[in-house]
């Protein structure tokens, strides 16, 4: 069990998660108390970790979660799903439960929600809008809570099963494009994102706002330039294949028909399409490294490329 008397507690939901599981990790690897739920039963704690079992809908599991600890990371979310209701249940629901739990309390801890540039466009697609109005949740807490909303890009880095396929395809020699080759997005190493919230966590007061970030690539990346950086890192052709707008809509549109007759949750539907296509995912990282000036990110794409396929 952990002794709340020694050290300020981190509870963390998403912990199971990519950027959950790598956050945890690094917090005990740096003295932190950790605190995390998990839908499963887990026998793995220790002096500097302790799992809660329960979801986001289970109130009791998260005001176990909660108490005494001095610092909440949200992280849990709903990424896939064949219907908003899907993004909703875990996004929406799941953050209204969990800042429900948090403001009963007296000295309620201090709360970072870690959301997602998607937030900035919710008009795109189910799980933008159901970021955005996560956001919301929090921002219309009438109590004096001490809150702060991380937007990361795509962040990419050990365990992650989203960005890789990307690369992968990219070490054959071939960049699959969905919209225009000139279109700009930001890309984060998952490591300094957890370095930011680190960051917050040492933060002497709460800084109160949303913050972008991604990793300080002036104007953010573009097809042609990613398939310039891996050809400089791999020494061989990397082609951009546009994909025709048809296609990649017939396919996320039949994608979204199979998963709802077959019951799974889809990736690749018409909204991710949308986000896909958008041509501005640039983050400006400047009004957070001014909060937290002890933080900028250091990991460049180039230098990494390899460790991530």
């Amino acid at each position: 069990m952990i002794d709340s008397t020694k050290a300020k507690i981190v509870a963390v939901t998403g912990a199971t998660g990519f950027i959950g599981h790598v956050l945890v990790q690094k917090l005990i690897q740096n003295g932190w108390f950790v605190r995390a739920l998990t839908r499963i039963s887990r026998s793995s704690n220790s002096k500097s970790l302790q799992w809660i079992q329960g979801d986001l809908n289970n109130l009791t599991a998260l005001r176990h979660l909660i108490d005494d600890a001095a610092f909440v990371v949200h992280c849990a979310a709903t990424v896939r799903g064949g219907s908003f209701q899907e993004f909703s249940d875990t996004n929406i629901k799941g953050t209204k439960n969990l800042l429900c739990a948090i403001t009963q309390k007296k000295q309620p801890p201090r709360f970072l929600l870690i959301s997602s540039l998607a937030a900035r466009q919710p008009e795109l697609s189910w799980y933008a809008q159901s970021k955005y109005l996560s956001e919301q949740e929090l921002i219309g807490t009438l109590d004096p809570l001490q809150w702060t909303i991380f937007r990361p890009t795509a962040v990419y880095g050990p365990g992650d099963k989203e960005m890789r396929p990307l690369f992968q395809a990219m070490r054959h020699g071939l960049l699959p494009v969905v919209g225009k080759v000139s279109n700009r997005f930001g890309l984060i190493h998952v490591y300094d994102l957890v370095a930011a919230i680190e960051a917050w966590l040492s933060a002497k007061q709460n800084i109160q706002g949303i913050f972008e970030l991604d990793d300080g690539t002036p104007g953010g990346y573009s097809y042609q330039g990613l398939t310039e950086l891996a050809q400089q890192v791999w020494k061989r052709p990397v082609h951009c294949v546009a994909i025709p707008d048809p296609l990649i809509r017939g396919i996320a549109s039949a994608n979204l028909w199979l998963a709802r007759l077959f019951h799974y949750s889809p990736m690749l539907i018409p909204g991710k399409v949308n986000e896909l296509q958008h041509p501005d995912w640039v983050c400006d990282n400047a009004p957070l490294i001014h909060e937290l000036p002890g933080w900028h990110p250091s990991i460049r794409l180039q230098d990494v490329l390899s460790e991530v396929i």
